[in-house]
């Protein structure tokens, strides 16, 4: 019998994580380890996985965010069940600006969940990986993080960390067995994007952001940018002049 390919998703019970999550057990049965905060969600998402992909195994396990020790310690446990063929670094939260500009306590929480911990569970990961010489490594970055704007620049910054680390991943894990991916999406509409005050519609629907991410991923790509549109938007806005990028109101 062949084995189930071996997939941990760190945060699954964000919204993308989930569609990405539904697309890998519609394809074939494989082996999910559901990694989160809340236990209640991450078994509903695993009933609704297990109903879908009866062959598929589908574990869940209640993880600390934070703490450098327990993070290690989780990932170790994972790690001697079986090699790690493909890790997905989803969770993160978006905070409001204002209320980062305001209160000290609130920036560190967000650059702690949306850059530190991600940064510490791919190291993590990757140690593992390299000693197998085997596996992808794909984290989820954000365009928020491609220059830094008024509106939104504390959580930018931890995405902007998030691309810089992944970019020396991928160095470091040149021409070996390991790959790492950077996924960059836009504006994507999931729970953690219901207060922003953009119309519906200039939302990107998570069922095509998820889709392009998987098949991103099966492709090996380096970068995902889902919707596609971004790389292009982002490349006018990196290179846009700092005099007329500080007359935009973004």
């Amino acid at each position: 019998m062949e084995k189930h390919k071996k997939i941990v998703i760190i945060g699954a019970t964000s919204a993308i994580a989930e569609h990405c999550a539904r697309l890998w057990v519609d394809a074939s049965p494989v082996h999910l380890i559901l990694v989160g905060r809340n236990t209640a969600k991450l078994e509903k998402i695993s009933d609704d996985l297990s109903v879908r992909s009866p062959l598929s195994i589908i574990d869940t396990q209640e993880a600390n965010f934070i703490d450098p020790h327990l993070i290690g310690q989780l990932v170790d446990n994972i790690a001697t069940k079986g090699r790690i063929d493909l890790a997905l670094i989803a969770h993160g939260s978006l905070p409001d600006q204002s209320e980062c500009q305001n209160n000290l306590t609130t920036s560190h929480a967000a650059l702690t969940i949306n850059a530190t911990s991600p940064v510490l569970f791919a190291e993590a990961i990757a140690k593992h990986m390299q000693e197998e010489n085997h596996g992808t490594l794909a984290i989820i970055s954000s365009v928020a993080g491609e220059r830094g704007r008024k509106s939104n620049y504390v959580y930018g910054s931890a995405k902007g960390l998030i691309t810089r680390y992944a970019q020396g991943l991928q160095h470091r894990f040149a021409n070996t067995g390991v790959k790492v991916i950077i996924i960059k999406p836009g504006p994507t509409d999931t729970p953690m994007t219901m207060h922003l005050q953009q119309e519906k519609g200039s939302l990107a629907d998570v069922n095509v952001v998820s889709q392009l991410i998987v098949k991103g991923i099966l492709q090996g790509k380096p970068v995902i940018y889902a919707p596609h549109k971004w790389s292009l938007i982002m490349f006018v806005i990196r290179c846009m002049p700092q005099f007329l990028f500080n007359k935009m109101d973004i």
